[in-house]
C-alpha cells in the first residue's frame, strides 16, 4: 500500500526538500503553501484561517505521515509556531495521523559549557522565536499524548540553522553570501562603515536535503512501529544536526575565499555580556544538538560537507 504524507509549508526552504524527498522515495506526497500554492501537488493552506486545516486534512485521504515545516514570521510567530501546530496536531491525532513537528535548537539557552544538548535537556529559550517554538513543542506533544501505549502520533524534531537550494534570502546562511558581495563595495580606508558580522555564536549549519532525509526515515520508522503496536517505546523528541561548527564571520570567510572576494568591508564582531545585558537579549553561544537518539534508532545522521556544497553552489559566481 502506498504511504502518504502531507507536508505543511512545502514551498519554503526546508519544506521543498521534504516534499521532494518523500515523493522520490515513493510516498504519495502532497504539500501546502499560501501565496505559492500550485494544486494539486501544492494545496493552498493558511494556518491562521479557521477551518482550513480541517478542510485540507479531510481532503488528503488515508494519510500516515505529516512532516511539519512552519514559516518563520516574527509578527505572527506565536500563532504560526505554537497555536496553529497545536491545533494541527489535535486534528491529526483525531484522524490517527502521525505528525512530525520541526522545532529549533533555539529552545536552549546556548550558555557556554552547556552544549551539546540532549532531547531531555532543560529548555531555556533565549528569544521570542525560541519561546514560541517551545510552546509549539508542548502543544504538539500534549495534543498527541492520548494515542495509547502502543503508538506515538506526535514527535518533535529539533534542527539548527539551515541552508540549501533556493533563493539565498530564504536562509540565514545564504544571506551571508550577499553580505560578502555587498562588502566588496565598501571602502574602510575612505571612512565608509563596515558590515559587522557575528564572530561569537557557534552555529552548526545543516543542509535541508539531509533534514528531509531524516524526516522521511523518522516517519517510516514510527509509522511502521505504530502499525506493529510497538511505537510506544520510541522517543518523542529527537535532535538532528551537522557537526560543521563555525560562526557567521567564519562562514563569510569561507564564502569570500570561494568567491575570491576581499574581507575588508566586513568587521569581526564579538558582543560581550555587558552589551547583551543592555539590549535585554540573551545571546546564545552554543546550542549544539546531540544526535545520539537518532543514531540509536538506526536513522542515517550523515551530513553534506558545508564547504564542498558551497563550492559547487557558488562556482558560477566566482570572479
Amino acid at each position: 500500500m502506498t504511504k502518504t504524507a502531507l507536508v505543511i509549508g512545502a514551498t519554503g526552504l526546508l519544506g521543498r526538500e521534504v516534499l521532494k524527498e518523500f515523493s522520490e522515495a515513493g510516498w504519495k506526497a502532497t504539500g501546502t503553501g499560501v501565496t505559492r500554492a500550485n494544486p494539486p501537488s501544492i494545496m493552498k493552506l493558511d494556518l491562521l484561517q479557521d477551518g482550513e486545516i480541517e478542510k485540507v486534512l479531510d481532503e488528503v485521504k488515508r494519510r500516515r505521515s505529516l512532516p511539519d515545516s512552519v514559516a518563520q514570521n516574527p509578527s505572527r510567530a506565536r500563532a504560526l509556531n505554537a497555536s496553529a501546530p497545536t491545533k494541527l496536531a489535535s486534528l491529526a491525532a483525531a484522524r490517527g495521523t502521525f505528525l512530525l513537528y520541526i522545532s529549533t535548537d533555539y529552545v536552549f539557552s546556548g550558555r557556554p559549557g552547556e552544549a551539546p544538548y540532549k532531547p531531555t535537556s532543560t529548555r531555556d529559550p533565549p528569544n521570542t522565536y525560541g519561546q514560541t517554538k517551545a510552546e509549539g513543542e508542548d502543544g504538539v506533544l500534549e495534543a498527541t499524548s492520548g494515542a495509547g501505549s502502543d503508538k506515538i502520533l506526535g514527535v518533535v524534531l529539533r534542527v539548527p540553522i539551515l541552508y540549501g537550494s533556493g533563493e539565498r534570502s530564504e536562509s540565514a546562511v545564504g544571506v551571508l553570501v550577499d553580505q560578502v558581495v555587498k562588502a566588496q563595495d565598501i571602502r574602510p580606508d575612505k571612512g565608509e562603515a563596515t558590515i559587522k558580522m557575528d564572530d561569537y555564536a557557534q552555529r552548526y549549519p545543516t543542509n535541508t536535503e539531509d533534514v528531509a532525509r531524516v524526516c522521511r526515515e523518522i516517519c517510516e520508522l514510527y509509522t511502521k512501529k505504530n502499525k506493529e503496536g510497538k511505537g510506544g517505546d520510541l522517543p518523542r523528541i529527537l535532535h538532528f544536526s551537522s557537526e560543521d561548527r563555525m560562526t557567521k564571520y567564519q562562514m563569510c570567510e569561507l564564502f569570500a575565499d570561494i568567491l575570491g572576494a576581499p574581507m575588508d568591508g566586513l568587521e569581526r564582531y564579538r558582543p560581550d555580556e555587558e552589551e547583551a545585558g543592555k539590549e535585554g537579549v540573551k545571546r546564545p553561544y552554543d546550542c549544539h544538538l546531540d544526535t545520539t537518539e537518532l543514531r540509536e534508532l538506526g536513522v542515517n545522521v550523515s551530513t553534506m560537507d558545508f564547504t564542498g556544497w558551497w563550492r559547487r553552489e557558488l562556482r558560477a559566481f566566482r570572479h
